[in-house]
């Protein structure tokens, strides 16, 4: 994987447009707790993602304290409308994420969900138009099964965190995390339902576009 200097993620970063207040504020709160986010080169792409297939229905598994559903609620904005369903298992990080979005006036299109994501997936309607995957990665490869039931033909799913930094490639690494998500970009890569791409942006961003 190619580890580009710092200047290079800035000089990219500084090309979006994409510098609100409240963003900044999300990643210094990320940077001075450690807590792991897409991060300003990243969430564009959710964002021009969810623009280019027009998205109405987003469902975030895993979404922290809000930063990567700031751009999806951004690209609903954006695409007149839709919701967002931000599911993640502490109460308090939901909490946390009310408080964020909020302040960027962005909750009208938000649905807060507390719950084990792959559950809640489970209880929601079908034809969902895109899925943002960023759940413990030892359960990657198990939450396809639920994925495909309710993306929508055409929709999208993208998925973090899919070369954990180069441990993918490292056949004796057989940690549980790691087997998950080398058998899941296997399947995807293979699956005649699916068309599989991962961007080696940051950790990995997995775009994948069910045909069903």
């Amino acid at each position: 994987m190619t580890r580009y200097p710092s200047e290079i993620y800035t000089y990219i970063g500084d090309l979006t447009r994409f510098h609100d207040p409240i963003l900044k504020e999300m990643e210094d709160r990320a940077r001075e707790t450690n807590f792991p986010i897409i991060g300003p080169v990243v969430g564009p792409w959710l964002y021009q993602l969810a623009r280019m297939i027009n998205a109405k229905r987003i469902f975030e598994m895993g979404s922290g304290y809000g930063y990567s559903t700031w751009f999806f609620a951004k690209a609903l904005d954006d695409n007149g409308g839709g919701e967002v369903v931000h599911t993640v298992w502490d109460e308090k990080l939901s909490e946390e994420a009310k408080v964020w979005l909020e302040k960027a006036g962005m909750l009208r299109c938000l649905d807060f969900q507390v719950s084990e994501s792959t559950l809640a997936l489970e209880s929601a309607e079908p034809g969902i138009d895109l899925i943002f995957m960023d759940i413990d990665k030892e359960g990657y490869r198990m939450a396809l099964d639920t994925i495909e039931r309710r993306l929508r033909p055409g929709g999208l799913l993208l998925i973090d965190n899919t070369l954990i930094g180069d441990r993918v490639v490292k056949e004796d690494d057989q940690r549980e995390d790691v087997v998950s998500v080398r058998e899941m970009n296997k399947y995807l890569g293979e699956s005649p339902r699916w068309d599989y791409l991962i961007n080696p942006l940051r950790d990995g961003l997995g775009i994948a576009l069910f045909k069903g």
